[in-house]
């Protein structure tokens, strides 16, 4: 009996594990975009600026994803965090422009994420 009340706990903390891991993990150089869960940064493509205007961020990831996904992911996400749909694959929040563009091929994308003032 022991056992099985240690049971349900611990196979749910093992579930629920991967999903708070991945919970806290940004787009490079960031702490509030989200980086989207199939998409892993390129190492040593994260540049930041901080400006008397506002910050600067650029940085890659890659993974194999389509396009659409990607759109889709931060259509859902963005908005849950202010962002506003500001036209093309832009977002805007406060004082700050987020960008992504796109490439390579679906299934070997690389997403470029800019982050500057207005």
């Amino acid at each position: 009996m022991f056992f099985r009340r240690l049971a349900l706990p611990f196979l749910l903390l093992l579930l629920l594990a991967p999903v708070a891991a991945r919970a806290d993990e940004f787009v490079a150089g960031t702490e509030d975009v989200p980086l989207m869960p199939e998409l892993q940064p390129v190492a040593g493509s994260a540049l930041t600026f901080d400006k008397p205007q506002g910050r600067i961020v650029e940085a890659q990831a890659r993974g194999k994803v389509t396009r659409a996904a990607v759109v889709a992911f931060y259509v859902q996400t963005l908005p849950q965090l202010g962002w506003k749909p500001a036209g093309g694959n832009a977002w805007r929040r406060e004082s700050e422009t987020l960008r992504l563009d796109f490439h390579g091929p679906d299934g070997d994308l690389t997403v470029g994420f800019t982050l500057s003032p207005r």
